[in-house]
């Protein structure tokens, strides 16, 4: 099921980006074969794929992942630099017995630079892109966007986008290539559009006083009376006449984007959230396009009648999780399973008698 099957990935077990690159290719039918060292990885983000034990320092663990490699389409790994290539399943390894292989590569700081070989976490990589900056509250220090725009949307998507591009090329050359991802590209690119604001002088320095991010009061977070949170984003005129309507507050709508009305607004809207609970609320902006949202947390997002109508989430292993997308009208992807279990490795070209010779050398 889904539009991947029939593809093949090695993912070279690792933290955050590439479990979560290698999770979305096995949402959307990619055969996903894990491979991690012995006494066990970190298991987030793994379910969809089995799992084989290999000791890569070992020189038969080392063949058995050239073997993978192979017979595969896609190997994904998440070492520093040069990690691959001292173990023996570096880029040059893997292509030599397999010219047609995608290697991708997840890094933080890239394969080459001054940063290559330094340790670092998201929110290092987005501080070093810029995007860190420009989030926050004026005045106040930069907030990180939990480990969303480096790990996830800069890492793991910024792979699996840069090797699907790899597979569409090979189709005409016939040739595998390597993916070089890095988190510190992935942030910088998600934040192209802010980049090119502040080079027109229509992104002001100061964060927290722009249009996106809470500076502007009908793009902002408010208060209920319940202590609930509701979300405005009546950027367009016509939204944001909507959002005067239903809140019944008192303002020129031509001043919408006057800087010298934004305090008497915001103070305004701060005082009408604040009298209602956020259940009310919400139904006062059902079917509106005021662009108003209640905030959720991860077990109400889970229970809210208007997610459970779409399937946003799906229950996998007895745990409710985000459900697999984007959706496909014509090869859909099927409910992703637990991770674990072990490989049938047949279906790799191992006989049976290598099989059992593998499992006596400790891999498997």
């Amino acid at each position: 099921m889904g539009p991947l099957a029939g593809l093949r990935v090695v993912e070279i077990a690792s933290l955050g980006p590439g479990p979560f690159c290698a999770m979305m290719l096995a949402d959307l039918g990619a055969e996903v074969l894990r491979v991690e060292r012995p006494g066990g990885s970190d298991r987030s983000l793994t379910r969809g794929r089995p799992v084989v034990t290999v000791d890569m320092k070992d020189s038969a663990g080392v063949q058995f992942v050239l073997r993978l490699a192979e017979r595969a389409d896609v190997l994904i790994e998440g070492f520093r630099p040069g990690v691959a290539e001292r173990l023996g399943i570096g880029p040059d390894a893997c292509r030599t017995v397999n010219p047609a292989l995608v290697y991708g590569r997840m890094t933080g700081w890239g394969q080459e630079g001054p940063r290559a070989t330094m340790a670092g976490h998201d929110i290092n990589y987005i501080a070093m892109s810029g995007t860190l900056g420009a989030i926050g509250r004026e005045g106040e220090p930069p907030t990180p966007p939990l480990n969303l725009l480096g790990d996830f949307a800069g890492g793991g998507l910024l792979l699996a986008y840069g090797v699907m591009a790899a597979l569409f090329e090979r189709q005409s050359s016939d040739e595998g290539q390597v993916v070089d991802a890095a988190m510190v590209d992935g942030a910088a690119i998600l934040a192209t559009m802010v980049h090119e604001m502040s080079a027109a002088g229509t992104w002001l320095t100061p964060r927290g006083s722009n249009l996106l991010d809470g500076g502007a009061p009908f793009y902002d977070v408010y208060a209920t009376a319940d202590g609930g949170w509701m979300t405005v984003g009546a950027i367009e005129p016509q939204f944001f006449a909507e959002l005067v309507s239903a809140t019944g507050i008192d303002f020129d709508l031509d001043r919408q984007y006057d800087r010298e009305a934004w305090p008497g607004l915001r103070s305004a809207l701060a005082a009408v959230f604040a009298s209602k609970s956020r259940a009310a609320w919400e139904e006062t902006f059902a079917g509106t396009d005021a662009c108003v949202a209640p905030v959720l947390d991860f077990a109400e997002a889970a229970n809210h009648a208007a997610n459970r109508d779409r399937g946003v989430f799906v229950e996998v292993d007895g745990a409710v999780v985000p459900a697999p997308a984007p959706r496909f009208s014509r090869t859909p992807a099927s409910t992703p399973g637990a991770g674990g279990g072990h490989p049938d490795l047949r279906a790799w070209g191992f006989s049976r008698t290598e099989i059992d010779e593998l499992a006596t050398a400790g891999i498997g």
